[in-house]
C-alpha cells in the first residue's frame, strides 16, 4: 500500500485584507509538522499542493523543517472555495469584518447554510463551480495518486473543504456530515489514507501530532 498524508495549510489572515497569507503562527505550525516528520523518519516520493499562496507557503514550512527541497504538482482542484461567494449566495447584503465571538459565530452559521445550499444545488455561488465540479477536482487528485504512487509516501497539501470533501467521498458521508468535518478541521491538521491503484482507506482524521507538547496548546487554531 501508499500512504497519503493530506495536510491543511498552518493558520492564515482570517479577518486581514488578505487572508491568503500566513501568519508568523502559521509559518511555526508548518514548520514544526515538517520537524515531527523528519523525526518519524518519514519522507515523500510526491509532493502536491494547492496553487494558493498560503498552500505554498506551508509546503515550504514544511520541507524546512524536514531540511529538504522539493517542487509539488500544482493541482487547482485542491483549492479552496470561496467562502465569501458562498455566504453571499444566502446573504447578499454585505457582511462587515466579524470582530466579535458573536460576529464570528454569525459568520460560521451563513458559511454553514450556504454549503448546505450549494452541495443540495439550490444555490449558486458566483464564480465558483458547482459541488459535483468542486468534488471532481478532488477526486481527480485522490485519483492521480492511486495511479501515479503505489507503495510511495504523498504528501499534499490543500484547505479545509478540499479535506473534508475527500474524507466525504471515500467515506460516502453526507453532505450534513462533509460540512461538520469542514468545520472541524484544524491548522496544518494531518490526514491519513492508505490506499491501492483501486481504493483509499482513511486511516486518521485531522490528527496534530507535533502539537502534543506543553505549552502548545496555544498553536492550536481552525483559521
Amino acid at each position: 500500500m501508499g500512504t497519503l498524508y493530506l495536510v491543511r495549510h498552518g493558520q492564515a489572515s482570517f479577518g486581514a485584507d488578505d487572508y491568503d497569507q500566513l501568519s508568523e503562527l502559521g509559518q511555526r505550525q508548518s514548520v514544526r509538522l515538517g520537524e515531527y516528520f523528519a523525526r518519524q523518519g518519514i519522507h515523500f516520493d510526491g509532493l502536491i499542493a494547492g496553487t494558493l499562496r498560503r498552500h505554498r507557503q506551508t509546503l515550504a514550512g514544511i520541507l524546512q523543517g524536514m531540511g529538504r527541497a522539493g517542487e509539488p504538482l500544482d493541482w487547482e482542484g485542491l483549492n479552496e472555495y470561496d467562502s465569501e461567494a458562498v455566504i453571499a449566495a444566502v446573504h447578499p447584503e454585505p457582511l462587515q469584518r466579524p470582530d466579535s465571538p458573536e460576529a464570528y459565530r454569525h459568520h460560521f452559521r451563513l458559511l454553514r447554510d450556504g454549503l448546505a445550499q450549494w452541495m443540495a444545488g439550490s444555490a449558486s455561488p458566483r464564480g465558483m463551480p458547482t459541488w459535483a465540479g468542486f468534488l471532481a477536482g478532488v477526486a481527480g487528485a485522490l485519483d492521480h495518486v492511486r495511479a501515479n504512487h503505489y507503495g510511495q509516501n504523498v504528501l499534499v497539501v490543500s484547505s479545509g473543504g478540499p479535506i473534508a470533501a475527500a474524507v466525504g467521498h471515500v467515506l460516502d458521508a453526507s453532505p450534513q456530515a462533509t460540512i461538520e468535518l469542514n468545520m472541524r478541521i484544524r491548522n496544518t491538521g494531518v490526514t491519513e489514507f492508505a490506499f491501492t491503484p483501486r481504493r483509499h482507506s482513511l486511516v486518521s482524521f485531522n490528527g496534530l501530532p507535533h502539537l502534543d507538547a506543553p505549552g502548545l496548546r496555544d498553536w492550536i487554531t481552525y483559521a
